[in-house]
């Protein structure tokens, strides 16, 4: 099969609409657009959600809930990932470095999903209680990166 033979199904592609080309062509002089009002000058251009003058769906909804602008968005990574992982010293840089983690943000958290069968050294910003559990479990260190405890 060559790309210059593909062909779009029939019926899909329609034939265009020549709008303001004469007195014949049953599109003429105003082109569809009727005469007078805003819609018919060039240039025109509704409001995004505008309903011709009733009051826009997005306003008539009730607000609900608040967005918190001091929220943390932490890149999160579990104990059975790391233990996955060859080397026995991990920090935020050497996950970023492995694509592990895609963002760091406002640091990494370390989570207790999965099992850990070896000792290994983790410095994160946050851990929660039972990663770290694991971890001291196993015989590896828990190090707080950033002085956040």
């Amino acid at each position: 099969m060559n790309l210059s033979e593909l062909k779009p199904p029939a019926g899909q592609v329609k034939k265009q609409r020549r709008v303001g080309r004469g007195m014949g062509s049953r599109r003429q002089k105003t082109s569809g657009r009727g005469h007078k009002g805003s819609r018919s000058i060039s240039g025109y251009s509704m409001m995004r959600g505008f309903e011709g003058g009733q009051m826009p769906l997005h306003r008539r909804l009730p607000k609900r809930g608040f967005t918190n602008i001091f929220r943390k968005e932490y890149a999160i990574v579990n104990v059975g990932t790391l233990d996955k992982l060859a080397g026995d010293a991990f920090e935020p840089g050497v996950l970023l470095e492995l694509g592990v983690i895609k963002k760091l943000g406002d640091g990494l958290k370390v989570l207790g999903g999965g099992e850990l069968r070896r000792r290994i050294s983790v410095k994160a910003h946050l851990f929660s209680g039972s990663a770290k559990q694991k971890i001291e479990a196993a015989g590896g260190t828990v190090e707080l990166a950033g002085g956040k405890s």
